[in-house]
């Protein structure tokens, strides 16, 4: 090892000497123009100062100027991104200009109000198509890395890494994709997956980061490349980019010094490396550790068991709740120790006020004990109520975030006082909700047959003869009254190209006209900004419970940027009679 540390020693001196002697002949006047002489031929210089961009490091340019001298100049940025995404715009109606004429204040204000809202599914993928739909970035009142931050926002909060990885590797030039990385390799360090969070590292590109590039070095060794591993380090070295604790912790993995036990939490790195170089590694959290190390000593086993916390011990309490909290133990486990605990029978009778004079963990166990005891439905409902919010007082919502779904599963809605109306709603799994079928109503036009258009099993050709065969109809039956819904199919069905006869032309009036701000971003071509503004409009609603209005602004935005998937998702959701 002694050997391969002083050979990757003299690899690197000699790197740098010719590196060296590269930059010295670059500041020697030459003819760059005599380098094509084979392709280009009479081709006279047009300009006196040109630009030539080289990804050497992303703080690099070359410049060749007229006196026919590169010189290298650190200093200037690499050129911006123009394009960033993942999506074809053309696939959802879009183009890739779609953000150019936006200013970047609304475009801002209306991300960072939504990103971390609680949003519908629906207002989630209006979001994802927007944000990842390949298109230029805007200028106007935005910088590149604002824009690509609520990108990288947006990608962290859906937590879908194979999306992350997609990426990366189709914009592996943007900048300041290393928030990115970082979130993607600690995520699975954290986990014990070391090798997954390795991945990574083979397909983003020039890191840029210390703490990333550490990372990559610890990989390299890993996947056994030690010489690349002790090249990078020596070279991060001379740039003053490694501190003691990882010096200490390369050398001991590459079997220079022999193992220790430092420990550093400073990051979910150093604290796996801390690990793997201790043979006696012993590590008790504490409250305020954060998440990483929870997740890490969880799915490493090296975090003591649920069943040797003491009762007696309020911080072992505390942290017994943190940790499930955390998702480290199950929920069950932490109730079943709250049964541990004895109360005189006074305090199990007035639960509700004697568990305020507790300590908060042990007052918790009493709203639990007094909770199993109730049979009346409105007892219980009270008790559950005051656990939920002990728990959320003290920001341990997750504590208690299946077992209440249980609880409140086994109390019929019927029963339910009207006064726990809204919390029992809030706290019901609503996945539990059986899928209903859609029965047609040919006696409606949103409710009849006319519906398997846009369900795909009806022909266009066979959607227009059916669509004129039930105007038809109507049009004999002279009490008919066309509904909003009504008029929003038969538009979407003529959007599609459906041709309605003359003589049903007349049969109805739709009127729906786009709002003032609408209007303008259709015709300005603002599509990103049209998008990000219906995700404002809708919210956290569901398709289901949107007033007419909204279904009607929803469904003309999709006709007109000809998105039928999205339409036909809308127009399902909402028209049909369903059983």
């Amino acid at each position: 090892m002694k050997i391969l540390k002083q050979l990757s020693k003299i690899i690197f001196k000699i790197t740098l000497i010719l590196s060296f002697y590269d930059c010295s002949f670059a500041n020697e006047p030459i003819d760059i123009w005599k380098i094509e002489k084979k392709d280009i031929i009479n081709k006279e210089n047009s300009t006196s100062n040109i630009n030539v961009s080289n990804n050497l490091n992303t703080n690099t340019t070359l410049s060749v100027q007229s006196s026919s001298e590169i010189v290298i100049n650190k200093e200037i940025e690499s050129s911006a991104i123009k394009l960033a995404g993942l999506y074809d715009p053309a696939q959802n109606g879009l183009k890739i200009d779609m953000w150019s004429n936006s200013d970047g204040q609304i475009i801002k204000s209306i991300l960072n109000k939504n990103l971390n809202r609680n949003l519908s599914e629906f207002s989630k993928k209006i979001l994802d198509i927007a944000l990842l739909t390949n298109s230029y970035i805007p200028t106007n009142n935005i910088t590149e890395e604002e824009f690509l931050e609520f990108k990288f926002n947006h990608l962290i909060n859906k937590k879908d890494f194979e999306l992350i990885k997609e990426f990366l590797i189709n914009n592996s030039e943007v900048s300041n994709k290393n928030k990115l990385i970082k979130f993607y390799s600690e995520y699975f360090l954290s986990n014990s997956e070391v090798k997954k969070a390795c991945e990574i590292f083979n397909i983003s590109g020039a890191i840029t980061d210390k703490y990333l590039n550490n990372f990559k070095i610890y990989c390299l060794i890993l996947e056994d490349k030690k010489e690349q591993a002790q090249l990078l380090f020596d070279l991060s070295k001379e740039l003053d980019e490694i501190d003691a604790f990882f010096e200490n912790k390369f050398n001991i993995l590459m079997g220079y010094a022999s193992k220790d036990e430092i420990i550093s939490d400073e990051n979910i790195l150093y604290f796996h490396l801390s690990h793997k170089t201790n043979n006696d590694f012993n590590y008790e959290p504490k409250m305020d550790s954060p998440r990483y190390i929870w997740s890490y000593l969880s799915s490493s086993n090296i975090l003591k068991n649920s069943n040797s916390f003491d009762i007696e011990n309020p911080e072992d309490l505390r942290l017994l709740e943190r940790a499930t909290h955390e998702n480290v133990f199950d929920e069950r486990e932490l109730l079943d120790t709250y049964k541990k605990f004895q109360f005189n029978i006074t305090q199990l009778l007035n639960a509700k006020d004697a568990y305020k004079l507790l300590p908060d963990y042990e007052g918790r166990a009493l709203l639990y004990q007094r909770l199993l005891l109730s049979v009346d439905v409105e007892q219980r409902l009270s008790m559950t109520t005051e656990l939920y919010k002990s728990f959320q007082k003290k920001k341990l919502d997750n504590a208690f975030d299946n077992e209440i779904k249980v609880i409140l599963k086994k109390i019929k809605k019927d029963d339910v006082p009207s006064n726990f109306t809204t919390f029992y709603e809030n706290h019901t799994d609503n996945k539990l909700k059986k899928e209903r079928k859609i029965k047609f109503n040919n006696k409606k036009i949103h409710q009849s047959k006319l519906l398997n258009y846009f369900l795909n099993k009806t022909s266009l050709p066979k959607a227009e003869k059916e669509t004129n065969d039930i105007l038809k109809k109507i049009k004999r039956n002279k009490k008919y009254v066309f509904s909003t819904k009504d008029m929003i199919l038969i538009e979407s069905l003529k959007s599609d190209g459906v041709k309605i006869d003359k003589k049903y032309a007349n049969l109805y009036e739709y009127n729906y006209q786009f709002s003032s701000d609408i209007k303008q971003m259709l015709s300005n071509g603002e599509l990103g900004l049209l998008l990000i503004k219906i995700v404002d409009i809708v919210g956290e609603s569901n398709l289901e419970d949107l007033d007419i209005n909204t279904v009607n602004l929803l469904v003309s935005t999709m006709n007109e940027l000809k998105n039928v998937d999205l339409r036909n998702e809308i127009l399902i959701e909402v028209l049909p009679l369903k059983v």
